[in-house]
């Protein structure tokens, strides 16, 4: 996978990456003529239940039939109807065995476990999942810049994002091409910061982010990326 570009926005390789394990694990699988069905979400074999369909399809941008079929690819890979982090570390695990996905995957677990009790349910994946192929190229931007503040204090730091990077190239591994010299996430980090912090006063804000973001093509031509893929 080329790295080009990640120095404005890792956004397109963090939700790529992600909706590649999701193909891989069956849990975005292709709705057939047999998820025609408007019946609610099956909840007798799992311990957390679901909101209902209509609540969760007025939450969201998915239709009935889209939920439906993304509840039984999350039910057969999480049958007690909730991810724990070790579960979600243990997929990525498995997809990249090449490299060392566990902090890629702490950071991504927490940016979908909302209300951070530890666990995500199916609600916070749909929600999280409408928002990468479906919602406003602001809600978009505003879920990575989420991501990559990491201690949730509304600033992105050169710590934070470095960590975010060092996380992409650890899980990699080594079978990236060209080989990525090992001061590369910093230069990517210093790149990001010189495009991003409009003032230099060392972080990044939402508003600095949000309007860098939509004024360069190469991020707005990567949010397209995500549509289309369920």
């Amino acid at each position: 996978m080329g790295f080009q570009g990640m120095e404005l926005c890792a956004m397109a390789v963090v939700v790529l990456l992600f909706i590649a394990v999701l193909k891989q694990f069956g849990i975005l699988e292709p709705i057939s003529m047999e998820d025609s069905s408007d019946s609610e979400l099956e909840l007798s074999t799992v311990r957390h239940q679901p909101e209902g369909l209509d609540q969760l399809q007025a939450q969201t941008k998915f239709t009935k039939k889209e939920l439906q079929s993304l509840y039984r690819g999350f039910k057969n890979e999480c049958p007690t109807g909730l991810v724990d982090e070790d579960t979600f570390k243990l997929i990525y695990s498995q997809f990249f065995p090449q490299g060392d996905a566990t902090t890629y995957a702490h950071f991504l677990f927490n940016a979908f476990d909302a209300d951070g009790n530890g666990a995500i349910r199916f609600e916070d994946f749909v929600v999280g999942l409408s928002i990468l192929l479906r919602g406003t190229v602001h809600e978009k931007l505003k879920w990575a810049f989420n991501l990559y503040d990491i201690n949730k204090d509304g600033y992105i730091t050169k710590e934070e994002m470095l960590a975010i990077m060092k996380s992409i190239y650890d899980m990699m591994g080594r079978h990236t091409y060209p080989i990525l010299r090992e001061d590369a996430p910093m230069e990517h980090v210093e790149r990001f910061f010189q495009k991003m912090d409009r003032n230099q006063d060392g972080v990044v804000t939402i508003d600095e982010f949000l309007e860098t973001c939509q004024k360069d093509e190469n991020i707005m031509s990567s949010m397209q990326l995500f549509e289309n893929v369920i």
